[in-house]
This record gives structure tokens, C-alpha cells and sequence, in this order.
């Protein structure tokens, strides 16, 4: 028993000891910081339940495909290719016959052979009595044009005319209609944001569908001289060219015309403002006139602008005017910079382009530029773009000129500073030479300049086209080269 109170004593003591080594470790203890009034609450992620609703913004692009489809066609072309096997002969050395290498090393040489090309795009229907807008470059060289309508029937079509500046081309069902057809809308009124539909035949695939937005629009992406494309990510794939671009009330505000490589997402159409005026002038015609005064331009640039003296950098800069044209009986001189032709301001030197050329063939025009630092107001004709590339009514595409398998660019400000050339020097650049051409077999490289063809000067691509229209093609091709600081003559055998 005294044991069992001598441990409860002790317990209890041992208690009483601790207590008041706690109490006193308080009472020194430095004074804490005040706590907050206002308590901090961790926040929890949102549950987020399930909805049987549509989202709003989200709308479905069902109606516009039920409406547009039956008016969208698969277009599929055969053009004819020939091999010309003959440029063994060709490569015979000079002064030696062409059958150099048949004759002495009995080295037959096989005949030249044709073989048909097959191509595939989109396009569709705008008039009930058949007229199709579709892609210069899906029937360009075609000679046998099928459509198939969405209803599964092929009808043969024929080309009513082609434009290669915008990649435009119209072409008319051989049957007659009335046929399944879509409006064409303002593409003026479409804004960026704006959801967008695309139908087409992507890599042979009937009545695709994809929607996205308007990215952009005025897009110069450098495939021609008119420029002024607008920018979707609705998906854009081979096989789309020429198809319609859609807005969510059904109407046609593209043409769907070309991709970047490598730039996933990134689609470009023609606006339908520009194709309409383009299609009128087909359907009329048979080909496009359009406004010409002479003049290279180039952009003016920070730099530029501080060189000239002048606050902006805007305008065109005229690097050059044609002798005997508009520009030149106008008055205007290269330096000048061109900030408004006909009332409208010119701000970008794109843009100088498209309103010289939708302008009335002979209208007179007040062109303003910057001269001197001071504004000048001129007044010219505007004369007709001699484009003699262009087929007329009832043709199928090809052109009467000689294909030597050349890519070609007139002389610009920045080409002649670049090589080096003196302000008279004439000719055209060779940006390109495709294999097994006429060219290539003869030596000619890219960075030459054409500077004679048959002994006849040749200053523009339509200078090019003329003098070879005029060759006769039983006799061989007279070319006059430059390379470096050296000029050579080479000869084309056309036979």
C-alpha cells in the first residue's frame, strides 16, 4: 500500500513539474506576429457536370453543307506529256550530225513518246445552265475535262477561258441544265474571326468538309502579281484547288487555291470580289483585259523613305518606266512615288497592281506621286496589259510560244543592283531550267540573261513570247546569253 502512494505521489509531481516549465517557457517566449482577421481559403478546382446543350459560338455548319454540296464537283483532267527521247541527238558536239551517236556507235535513239497526265481538282457550280469556277491550274494544258457532280453523274466540260494571273479559271458543262448551283457573296463583308466552311475532293476524297476561321485577308504570299488572298485555317489539302469557301449563310466568299508547305493549318483563297470581276471578263471574252501604264515598282522602306527625304514609308517607288507608255507620256519618271492613282491612295506597293489593272482600258487618270519631296498631280491614259500568254475563246490552254523549260523574271531595281548592271541593260533573268529541256541540254544555267533570241532584243516576257511565236520551228533557235561579264550565243534545235 505505501508503495502503490509512494508512484501516484511521484506521478503527480512529475506532472506539476512539467506544467510549470511550460507555463514559464511562455511567459518568455518573444511575442508572436498577429494573426490575419481575414482567414486564406485554398481554392478547389470546379466540378464540371455534363450538359446535353450545344455551346454557344459553336454553331453546326450542317445546313451550309446540305445546301452547298450538290452545287461542289470533282473535276478530273487528262493532259497529254511527251517524252522526247530525240535530246540524245541533240547533245551530239558541235559541227557534228544530230545522228552522231546513231550513226557511228550505232546507238539507236528511241522514238519521242506521249503519255497521258492525270489530274484531279475541285470546283463548282455558280449558274444553273452549268458554269463552273474552278483553278486555272487544275485545267490548265487539259486536253479532256470530266466533272462529277455530287449526284454521281460525269459530264464532260469544256474551258470557257483561263486568267494564270489570279489562278482563275471558268469552264461550262457540255449537258444541259438547269443544275444544282450556289450564290457568290460579298467577301467585303466577311471579317476576321468568322467562321468559314471549306467543301472539296482533298487527295481524291469526294465532298470533304472542313470549317475554320477567316485568319486574315490581303495576304501577297509572291504567286503573282495580284496578290490579295485571304487566310483560313479551315483545312485546305491537294485536291481542294478551286472548291468554294463558304460563310455560315451558304454564299461562296473564296475560291480555296493554295497551301504553304510545311505551314500546318494555313490556307489561302481567292476573295469573291475579285474572282466575280475576273469570271464577268471569261464569260464575255474569253480572257481579261486589264489596265497597264508602264511602270516597276518597289516598296518603300524606312530607309528608303529617309533617302527621299519623305516622312512615310508609303507608296509605290517607280524603279523604271517603259519607254513610249502611259507612265512615260504622263510625265512620270523613275524615283517618283506614286501614293495615289484615280482618287485612291496607295499606301502599299501591292496594291499599286491591282488598281492600275481594274481601271477602264483609255480612262484618263490623276496620278499623284512624291517628286522633290513635293506632291505632283499627272495626268495618263491608262493603255491595255498586252498579255499574249492568254488564251482566247474557245482554246484549251496551251500557248503557241516555244516551251524551252525556262523560268523567267524581268529586271527589277533590286536584280539590276544585285548583278550589277548598268542602268540600259536589257534582257530577261533565268531564275529556273527544268530537267530534259531544250535548255538544260544546251547549257543554259540559272543567274544567265537573255539578252537576244533570233537577233531581236528581248527586254520583256512579252518580248519573249512574241519572237518565239514568230520562230519557225523548222529552223534552229538563235540565243544570245550573257553570264558574268561574258555574252555567248547558243542554238536550239527544234526539231
Amino acid at each position: 500500500m505505501l508503495k502503490r502512494l509512494s508512484g501516484l505521489w511521484l506521478t503527480a509531481f512529475f506532472w506539476l513539474s512539467l506544467s510549470g516549465l511550460l507555463a514559464f517557457a511562455q511567459e518568455t517566449a518573444p511575442t508572436a506576429a498577429p494573426t490575419p482577421s481575414v482567414a486564406i481559403v485554398q481554392s478547389q478546382p470546379p466540378v464540371i457536370q455534363p450538359t446535353t446543350e450545344r455551346l454557344v459560338g459553336l454553331p453546326s455548319v450542317a445546313p451550309v453543307v446540305e445546301r452547298a454540296s450538290p452545287a461542289v464537283v470533282n473535276i478530273f483532267t487528262v493532259k497529254v506529256v511527251r517524252n522526247d527521247l530525240n535530246r540524245f541527238r541533240r547533245r551530239a558536239p558541235r559541227g557534228l550530225p544530230e545522228d552522231f551517236m546513231e550513226e557511228f556507235f550505232n546507238f539507236p535513239v528511241p522514238p519521242p513518246r506521249e503519255y497521258k497526265e492525270r489530274a484531279l481538282g475541285s470546283g463548282f457550280i455558280f449558274d444553273p445552265e452549268g458554269y463552273i469556277i474552278t483553278n486555272n491550274h487544275v485545267v490548265e494544258g487539259a486536253e479532256d475535262i470530266k466533272v462529277k457532280l455530287d449526284d454521281g453523274r460525269e459530264i464532260s466540260a469544256e474551258i470557257v477561258g483561263r486568267d494564270p494571273k489570279t489562278d482563275l479559271a471558268l469552264i461550262k458543262l457540255t449537258s444541259p441544265g438547269p443544275f444544282p448551283y450556289v450564290s457568290i457573296g460579298n467577301s467585303d463583308q466577311v471579317k476576321i474571326g468568322d467562321w468559314l466552311v471549306a467543301i472539296g475532293n482533298p487527295f481524291g476524297l469526294e465532298h470533304t468538309v472542313t470549317a475554320g476561321i477567316l485568319s486574315a485577308r490581303g495576304r501577297t504570299i509572291g504567286v503573282g502579281p495580284y496578290d490579295d488572298f485571304l487566310q483560313t485555317d479551315a483545312s485546305i489539302n491537294p485536291g481542294n484547288s478551286g472548291g468554294p469557301l463558304l460563310n455560315l449563310y451558304g454564299q461562296v466568299v473564296g475560291i480555296n487555291t493554295i497551301i504553304i508547305a510545311g505551314g500546318s493549318g494555313i490556307g489561302f483563297a481567292i476573295p469573291s470580289n475579285v474572282a466575280t470581276k475576273i469570271i464577268e471578263q471569261l464569260r464575255a471574252t474569253g480572257r481579261v483585259d486589264r489596265g497597264w501604264i508602264g511602270v516597276l515598282i518597289q516598296e518603300m522602306t524606312e530607309d528608303m523613305a529617309k533617302g527621299f527625304g519623305v516622312s512615310e514609308s508609303q507608296g509605290a517607288l517607280v524603279g523604271n518606266v517603259t519607254e513610249g507608255s502611259p507612265a512615260q507620256q504622263g510625265g512620270i519618271r523613275h524615283g517618283d512615288i506614286i501614293v495615289e492613282f484615280d482618287g485612291k491612295p496607295i499606301k502599299q506597293y501591292s496594291e499599286l497592281s491591282s488598281v492600275v489593272a481594274d481601271t477602264a482600258i483609255g480612262k484618263v487618270v490623276d496620278v499623284v506621286v512624291i517628286r522633290d519631296r513635293k506632291r505632283v498631280t499627272l495626268k495618263l491614259t491608262v493603255g491595255r496589259l498586252e498579255d499574249e500568254s492568254q488564251p482566247g475563246p474557245g482554246l484549251t490552254g496551251t500557248t503557241a510560244a516555244i516551251d524551252l523549260g525556262l523560268t523567267l523574271r524581268e529586271i527589277t531595281p533590286e536584280i539590276r543592283s544585285r548583278l550589277n548592271l548598268n542602268e540600259n541593260q536589257g534582257g530577261l533573268l533565268v531564275e529556273g531550267v527544268s530537267v530534259d529541256s531544250l535548255a538544260a541540254e544546251v547549257g543554259i544555267q540559272p543567274s544567265d540573261l537573255i539578252l537576244e533570241i533570233d537577233q531581236n532584243p528581248i527586254k520583256t516576257i512579252n518580248d519573249y513570247n512574241r519572237v518565239l511565236r514568230q520562230h519557225p520551228k523548222e529552223a534552229p533557235l538563235l540565243l544570245w546569253i550573257q553570264r558574268g561579264q561574258q555574252t555567248i550565243y547558243y542554238t536550239l534545235n527544234l526539231k
